[in-house]
């Protein structure tokens, strides 16, 4: 019989992975397989890469064929040892090279891959979804459209729009993943479809800047408010709250507002970050105000701490 490279049959090096081989044989067959592919030697390459992933795709038997096939050059002649066949079963070694140690494809039986339709779970989809700020404190429904991949009458690819209620959970956090069982790409064969995976994704608010649970929000105060303390009602994600200002505070402080954050598990925290804001020098009143404030507060030097 003549030998075959199954490692150049599949596209990988020897030195390549268990999962290396899988993503190059899951490939190759959506390539090739007949109920996909138009070329017109589909049929006789998914065969070979079927039989390829057969042996490397198990590591006994990968194992076996590295020790057997280690000085052998493709096309090359050569008999397996006298005990191969009783070691896998009886398999008739002079009929086709390891035709008949093929490993069963996704989740068919031995029996179903010799005398079965092909069949694979369809490929799963990743996408994201933007969702504002208020939604990850109260969940919400949203409705996304997307180009769904399916087959005609004929077996032809087409794709057509498809809307999806999506529903946004309470509590979740940007970078986590929502799935959609059964809404990827179709199976091959009459296999499953895979699943829709969508990134939570924050839509841009200036108010807010998210670190995980935790939400920073920027809250304009008087510089009144600032120097003597002050009251203020401030409207958040979760509604409004009441917050004391301290006196004497400045631009950057934080008032922590403990677990009042994304209500995750467990919940962040909210961090209302001061931000002093002038009133603006418009008028003739205004200025004669900040012109009694340089007087009085001559001795303030803004810079001292940067050495100005």
């Amino acid at each position: 019989m003549e030998y075959k490279d199954y490692y150049q049959a599949l596209g990988v090096d020897k030195s390549a992975s268990a999962d290396d081989i899988k993503k190059a044989y899951r490939k190759l067959v959506r390539k090739y397989h007949p109920d996909v592919s138009k070329s017109k030697d589909a049929d006789a390459k998914t065969k070979e890469i079927n039989e390829a992933y057969g042996v490397l795709g198990d590591p006994e038997k990968r194992a076996a064929y590295d020790e057997l096939g280690s000085a052998r050059r493709p096309g090359q002649e050569f008999r397996p040892p006298p005990d191969w066949a009783s070691s896998y079963g009886g398999a008739d070694m002079d009929s086709d090279f390891f035709s008949d140690l093929f490993a069963h494809v996704g989740r068919r039986s031995r029996a179903g891959a010799r005398g079965g339709s092909f069949q694979m779970r369809g490929e799963d989809i990743h996408a994201s979804i933007g969702i504002d700020l208020v939604d990850a404190y109260h969940g919400a429904t949203r409705t996304v459209t997307m180009r769904a991949p399916q087959r005609d009458a004929a077996g032809r690819h087409v794709s057509t729009d498809k809307q999806l209620n999506v529903n946004i959970p309470k509590g979740v956090l940007p970078g986590q993943q929502l799935r959609l069982a059964g809404q990827g790409h179709p199976g091959v064969g009459g296999g499953p479809p895979g699943d829709l995976f969508l990134e939570i994704v924050l839509n841009p608010d200036p108010r807010y800047r998210v670190e995980g649970g935790n939400v920073y929000e920027s809250v304009p105060v008087a510089p009144w408010e600032a120097a003597l303390g002050a009251h203020i009602t401030v409207p958040t994600p979760s509604g409004e709250v009441e917050v004391k200002v301290p006196i004497n505070s400045q631009t950057g402080r934080k008032l922590r507002l403990k677990a009042r954050g994304i209500p995750a598990n467990p919940p962040g925290d909210l961090y209302l970050v001061l931000e002093v804001v002038l009133p603006p020098a418009d008028n003739d009143r205004a200025r004669q105000l900040y012109e009694t404030m340089a007087r009085e507060f001559g001795a303030f030097n803004p810079r001292a701490r940067t050495g100005g």
